[in-house]
């Protein structure tokens, strides 16, 4: 993954209500969301929502597909997973990040 890919990514989700938004498309898992169900569970009006929707889109976080009459919207994992890799990649030079010597601290 290129890191202006991951930077597209963070900065999308540098936003409260774009954040929740794709938060509450991670936790509905692969059956997604209409833009009704998440305006209503959010409590975001749906011009605004239809603006972060898109910012998402636009990162590659979030999919879109048409189902009936309905927008269905997804969390896309397989990116939100590469971005995590991407971050976490070579953590701690190789060694665990939670041995207790690494958590030890003395502040």
């Amino acid at each position: 993954m290129e890191s202006q890919t991951v930077i597209l990514a963070l900065a999308a989700l540098a936003q409260t209500s774009r954040l929740e938004i794709f938060r509450a498309l991670v936790q509905a898992g692969p059956a997604g969301l209409t833009p009704g169900v998440l305006s209503d569970q959010l409590s975001v009006a749906a011009n605004t929502l239809s603006f972060h929707l898109k910012e998402l889109m636009h990162a590659e976080l979030v999919t879109q597909e048409r189902a009936g009459r309905h927008l269905i919207y997804r969390a896309q994992f397989e990116q939100m997973n590469a971005v995590l890799a991407y971050l976490t990649d070579n953590c701690c030079q190789g060694s665990s990040c939670l041995e207790p010597k690494a958590l030890a601290c003395d502040c």
